[in-house]
């Protein structure tokens, strides 16, 4: 019986060498967090419209310091010239939100070893990066109706040369581990998007010829092109935007994942 005894012991240190040194497994979770906008309308990096935002992801352990997630994210984010100091901006008076629809797979890096259900390793800062795409749609209320801006070329596209509203982009940050229980844990982050686009907000160039602009695309679309007061601002060849910077966006969240791995040794040894 003795003899039966070691061999059990053996090989539960074994499985449990096994799955506590090697950490693989599939853990899943959803995310509750803010997104926010920073671009033409927000070149301070105000944080005044930060937007509600949800997310929900697979990560795989490939060990104690790699992992690959995969996720998805949904966001709204808004910007108002309303809000800036700058007289000009104000002047400008361009406005927009969006929803903001990203898929992503993000490498990840643990600085240090996190390995579930250990009483040492349960917490640790990481860092991810990866590719990210994703869908945005920018809109601006003009006399209490809501209007989709691409449609209108408000600076100056002609029909078929409008940006893609689906784009891909670059998705880093860092965040933070900490195991609840052998199964449960916390994950706190934040996510930036390096995108390839200035027309988040659908503003970047300059403001076209308003009577071009009234002939392709009607006076609706001159009307959102240019939504400063008396007198107007929007002269041909005017600057409207930033096109040397493009847009970003980012999230932030507190997330809630669930480990399928392997399962905690049983206390035998007692």
């Amino acid at each position: 019986m003795s003899k039966i005894k070691f061999l059990t012991v053996l090989a539960a240190l074994t499985l449990c060498q096994s799955a506590f040194g090697q950490m693989k497994g599939w853990e899943v979770g959803g995310w509750l967090g803010g997104s926010n906008y920073f671009g033409d309308l927000n070149d301070n990096w105000r944080l005044r419209r930060v937007g509600l935002a949800a997310g929900a992801g697979a990560r795989y352990n490939f060990n104690e310091r790699l992992a690959l997630r995969f996720g998805g994210s949904y966001g709204n984010i808004a910007a108002y010239d309303s809000d800036s100091r700058n007289i000009y901006q104000q002047r400008r008076n361009l406005s927009f939100k969006s929803v903001i629809v990203d898929v992503s797979a993000n490498f990840e890096f643990n600085f240090l070893p996190y390995v579930h259900g250990d009483r040492d390793f349960f917490y640790t800062p990481y860092l991810f990066v990866g590719p990210s795409f994703y869908y945005f749609n920018p809109k601006a209320k003009l006399d209490g109706e809501w209007h989709e801006l691409r449609e209108f070329g408000t600076e100056g596209q002609f029909k078929g040369e409008e940006y893609n509203t689906t784009q891909g982009a670059i998705n880093f940050g860092f965040g933070f581990k900490y195991d609840l229980n052998y199964r449960w844990s916390l994950d706190l982050f934040i996510s930036g998007r390096k995108l390839f686009t200035d027309y988040l907000d659908d503003v970047s160039a300059s403001y076209p010829d308003m009577d071009d602009l009234e002939s392709q695309r009607g006076d609706l679309a001159v009307a959102l092109s240019d939504r400063s007061g008396e007198p107007k601002i929007g002269e041909a060849g005017r600057q409207r935007g930033n096109g040397k910077n493009n847009d970003a966006f980012a999230f932030i969240g507190l997330g809630i994942n669930y480990y399928f791995g392997a399962i905690r040794c049983p206390g035998i040894l007692r």
